[in-house]
């Protein structure tokens, strides 16, 4: 048996896994990490912390599968999208990474001469302006950082998204890349050309030569060149230096952004198919086929994948705040000591009495784009109580995504009758049930909630000759939990204009 290693590097951990030649994927090795919060807004990863992740997740999942030594293929790699970093051509970062969910570039984004360029950036790039991309961190790391343009000028800097960091590090700086699906959430790239647009590196200040290389999703991104002596540096024992040496030689044959990824691994390869991921953020994506479709109604397009010079395109609408919205009840506000009891809070009460919540702790995604928009509660009176604001926290994670999936459908005029559910925040049967009230079509839940790695496995197995084709791999997919409508179209609307009301008085508290 031929295993491929999977590697989704995600913004709270990093998982490695499995998937054979006859599609089963293993259950994962988890390995979290450390969060940066140095000003109210900003979001920081150590990025070598983030690679020491990548390797102890590889050696963990070697252990657990004695039997995968020696016979993985390839490898394939899925990451957080975005998050940006600033390292030396050793490979060692300047300075933490700036995190997709970062919002310390708005004020970049309002400087005159971007602003104007802002329709033509989104028929180039399919992006709106916003500190979200990575160019505006770019140019952050650019002018905060000392001697970094000159070192940029004189080749000895490198700017890049996780992926292109990731492959230059596992292959010893032999190889510099980035996928089509990373590539087009920069701001800088022409994803009906596939190259960057060099107007767009002008008006940033971005030297091409600091960049990734723009490759396909599934084709050879170099061999994996681990070095003995960096694992002992950094605390690797001799047994989880064996496993991780055995996949020196590995080439990594497929490398996709996590949303895209999981569009693949949920088998929405049609057009019209759509999923949405649960996690620290959601992110809705429809599959566009082969020709862009760019919104009139504030959503992104992007490449999904590209394999054998096609290549699929995806609308795509951004959440900021999800899972995390969970993780603000529990941590911050120590109102649940499990994520879990969300469901029950929410189901010991009838409704939230009219509370909302708008958690736009970070600024607001599609399709407002307000960077300085701040998280509001509202309804409040005092007969409200934990389990109402508990539950108004989990039902805004499903107002924000009915939001962008009825965009979709204005801007495409596809109205599916299902939509693909995959992520964490998924084992919410509350959640799942309100979905599929909202939008009034089936909620599908994926059997596994790992269909990032899924995808990213896919991918590299495709390349490597594994599997035949894309069509090919749907035979895969196994479908869990499934949801269907019970909520009428009076209450539908109801709750939908309650969800808006609350969101013109967030508008109301930004900036902007």
């Amino acid at each position: 048996m031929k295993y491929i290693l999977c590697i989704d590097q995600g913004t709270t951990s990093t998982k490695a896994f499995l998937l054979d030649e006859k599609g089963n994927l293993s259950e994962g090795a988890h390995v979290p990490f450390k969060q940066y919060y140095p000003q109210p807004g900003w979001v920081s990863h150590d990025a070598e912390e983030i690679y020491i992740s990548v390797l102890k997740a590889c050696s963990m999942i070697l252990a657990d599968h004695p039997e995968a030594k020696g016979n993985i293929a390839c490898m394939g790699i899925t990451n957080q999208r975005e998050t940006t970093i600033a390292f030396s051509p050793s490979g060692k970062p300047f300075t933490k990474a700036i995190v997709w969910q970062c919002r310390r570039t708005a004020d970049i984004c309002r400087r005159p001469e971007i602003k104007e360029q802002s329709r033509r950036i989104t028929e180039v790039t399919g992006l709106k302006i916003d500190p979200y991309f990575s160019a505006t961190k770019m140019i952050w790391f650019l002018e905060n950082i000392r001697s970094l343009r000159e070192r940029c000028a004189m080749g000895e800097c490198y700017l890049s998204t996780i992926d292109g960091f990731l492959v230059y590090r596992l292959t010893g700086g032999k190889s510099y890349a980035s996928d089509y699906s990373n590539c087009s959430r920069t701001m800088l790239f022409d994803i009906a050309q596939k190259r960057y647009d060099l107007d767009f590196l002008d008006l940033f200040g971005i030297p091409i030569n600091t960049l990734a290389k723009p490759m396909e999703s599934c084709a050879d991104y170099g061999e994996i060149a681990l070095n003995e002596e960096y694992l002992k540096d950094n605390g690797f024992d001799d047994t989880e230096i064996d496993n991780l040496l055995s996949v020196n030689g590995v080439h990594i044959t497929g490398v996709l952004g996590d949303q895209p990824a999981a569009l693949l691994g949920q088998n929405a390869i049609s057009k019209g198919d759509s999923k949405t991921t649960y996690g620290t953020g959601s992110f809705t994506l429809m599959n566009l086929g082969t020709e862009p479709v760019f919104s009139k109604n504030g959503l992104l397009t992007s490449c999904a994948w590209s394999i054998n010079g096609v290549t699929n395109y995806a609308l795509e609408g951004s959440i900021f705040q999800a899972g995390s919205v969970i993780s603000w009840l529990k941590d911050e506000l120590g109102f649940i000591e499990n994520p879990k009891d969300c469901d029950d809070f929410c189901n010991s009460i009838e409704d939230t009495g009219g509370v909302y919540l708008v958690p736009a702790f970070t600024g607001l995604g599609a399709p407002y784009w307000k960077p300085d928009a701040r998280g509001v509660l509202t309804g409040l009176t005092r007969g409200t109580g934990r389990a109402q604001i508990i539950r108004a926290g989990v039902e805004s994670i499903a107002y924000q995504v009915t939001e962008l999936v009825n965009l979709m459908t204005d801007d495409t005029g596809i109205k599916a009758g299902q939509m693909k559910v995959d992520g964490g925040v998924c084992a919410s049967s509350f959640l799942m049930q309100l979905q599929s009230d909202l939008l009034g079509v089936t909620i599908t839940r994926a059997l596994s909630d790992e269909m990032t790695a899924m995808g990213a496995g896919l991918a590299a197995g495709i390349q490597a000759g594994i599997f035949e084709s894309v069509e090919q791999t749907s035979e895969f997919y196994k479908a869990g939990a499934s949801y269907e409508p019970k909520m009428s179209a009076f209450e539908v609307s109801e709750k939908m204009e309650g969800y808006r009301s609350a969101v013109r008085a967030t508008l109301l508290s930004g900036n902007d």
